[in-house]
């Protein structure tokens, strides 16, 4: 049964050209996630100190593998948390008065 998880990343304080550089394909990655509904949201502080993904999955060590995936993962400490529920605009229903 899947299962629901927060991951809160802590970034970088410095953005090294290597990290920059691995930005373009991290977001590819991340479309693909979120077009298969792996991935619900993934949101940037403001500041850039942390990073926010809400994650559908198994398991932790599912939740592990998809971490893996992303080419930011090395640079990025991530803490994982799972969730009793996440609720999302895109969650409820939409009726069409048509």
């Amino acid at each position: 049964m899947k299962k629901i998880f927060m991951v809160e990343f802590e970034m970088p304080e410095i953005f090294t050209e290597e990290f920059v550089a691995l930005i373009p394909r991290q977001r590819y990655i991340i479309n693909q996630l979120l077009a298969k509904r792996i991935i619900h949201s993934y949101s940037l502080a403001g500041d850039r100190s942390r990073l926010w993904v809400v994650i559908n999955a198994e398991s932790e060590w599912e939740v592990m593998d998809i971490l893996g995936q992303m080419p930011l993962n090395d640079f990025m400490k991530p803490n994982i948390h799972e969730l009793m529920f996440h609720n999302s605009a895109e969650a409820v229903l939409q009726f069409s008065l048509n």
